[in-house]
């Protein structure tokens, strides 16, 4: 753990308490005002007494963070060095899944960057930088809660296998995953325009290789790049989504219904605050947003909203993988559950709706059963299905 690490927990935990001495006050307030078991509830404070001490501990919680992170920011620049452990990594990426738009905001030294790494390390722009390169590209783009170290899972990396055997050069995108998928998508699409400008060799093709998340924000940076008319877009031959929520995760939908329960009296109102501590990113992958224009000026909790619907690219062979948990194809509940996070139809594009249908052919579709959604990223079976699909 470093100092910056310190210094950035210092502030979530300053921001716990004023919020939760926040969400204390509101409950207090709707108490002292006894309204019936549904009525109408209140964001306001408290007043008089009351109030004052509750504005005092804001004021005494501000003071005490404040110069602990001033003395923590003088000792960063002297003790904060050496490499990130893995453990590390892992837990940034998690918390940065969850609260990331939070600490972003912030500007809290624990927020995650976006990054286009190799080895675990940023990548340099540079011909030197980029020796060894190939003209056949591979982006591995993450998906929520994790990092591109996490490409590697019981001594596989889909990368390092496909480099081995179709002469890829791979490249890792890192990245902040509780931000909203649109903005992104919109960074990953400069830092691809700007990866090819760099590269030191012509590039016969660039294929992207997603998970989970990491699939909308690859859809997303195709659609920012074609409104930005990048010159990346015509090097895209392949997109490969594994396990994409492309119509959204029930398990959000789920964490929506506890807020809108908890915000059906007034006396448990305040407790829909600790429901929304999700990031903006998670609350995306209700129904696969990937524009600004499906959550700006939106409540994101809200029940009802629909997305415009984002075509796959034309130009670019898309692929489907998708796992369940079911053992074999059937109707079973484990195979509508499909890989326990994502439904088999939301990772292969399939929607009630025809119109927001996204067109995999049968032949760019491929389920695995008997495997849940971390699988997807080191069973033998899906990189057997890869280097069918990138390798021929």
């Amino acid at each position: 753990m470093r100092v910056s690490d310190a210094r950035g927990f210092g502030r979530l935990i300053v921001d716990a308490t004023l919020g939760l001495t926040s969400l204390v006050e509101i409950m207090h307030h709707n108490i002292l005002r006894m309204p019936g078991v549904l009525g109408k509830s209140t964001q306001r404070p408290t007043r008089g007494i009351t109030g004052f001490v509750y504005q005092s501990i804001r004021g005494v919680t501000r003071l005490v963070g404040g110069g602990i992170d001033q003395l923590l920011g003088q000792l960063t620049p002297l003790l904060d060095n050496g490499d990130s452990s893995n453990e590390r990594e892992a837990a940034l990426s998690a918390l940065n899944g969850v609260l990331g738009d939070h600490l972003a905001a912030g500007a809290n030294p624990l927020a995650i960057s976006m990054q286009l790494r190799r080895a675990g390390k940023p990548l340099d722009l540079t011909r030197e930088g980029l020796g060894g390169a190939t003209r056949n590209v591979l982006l591995m783009v993450h998906g929520l809660c994790m990092n591109d170290m996490q490409w590697q899972r019981n001594g596989h990396d889909h990368a390092a296998a496909l480099s081995a055997d179709g002469g890829f050069t791979p490249v890792y995108l890192r990245y902040n995953s509780g931000l909203h998928i649109s903005l992104n998508g919109r960074a990953l699409a400069e830092q691809i325009e700007a990866l090819l400008h760099a590269w030191p060799v012509p590039i016969d093709e660039l294929v992207i290789i997603a998970h989970s998340m990491g699939g909308l924000v690859a859809r997303s940076a195709c659609y920012y790049g074609e409104q930005a008319r990048h010159d990346w877009l015509r090097h895209l031959r392949h997109m490969v989504f594994l396990g994409t929520p492309h119509h959204g995760a029930p398990l959000e939908r789920g964490g929506n219904w506890v807020n809108l329960i908890l915000d059906a009296s007034p006396y448990t109102t305040a407790f829909a605050r600790l429901g929304k501590i999700r990031s903006a990113g998670i609350t995306d992958l209700r129904r696969g947003s990937l524009i600004d224009k499906d959550w700006e000026g939106k409540d994101r909790f809200a029940r009802s909203r629909r997305n415009r619907v984002v075509p796959l690219p034309p130009q670019v062979k898309c692929y489907a993988i998708a796992a369940s948990i079911a053992e074999k194809r059937g109707a079973s509940i484990k195979q509508l559950l499909g890989d326990g996070l994502v439904p088999l139809d939301s990772a292969l594009g399939r929607h009630a709706d025809a119109s927001e249908n996204l067109t995999f052919p049968k032949t760019r579709q491929w389920v695995g059963y008997g495997m849940n959604h971390m699988d997807l990223l080191d069973r033998k079976e899906v990189y057997a299905q890869l280097r069918r699909w990138l390798c021929a």
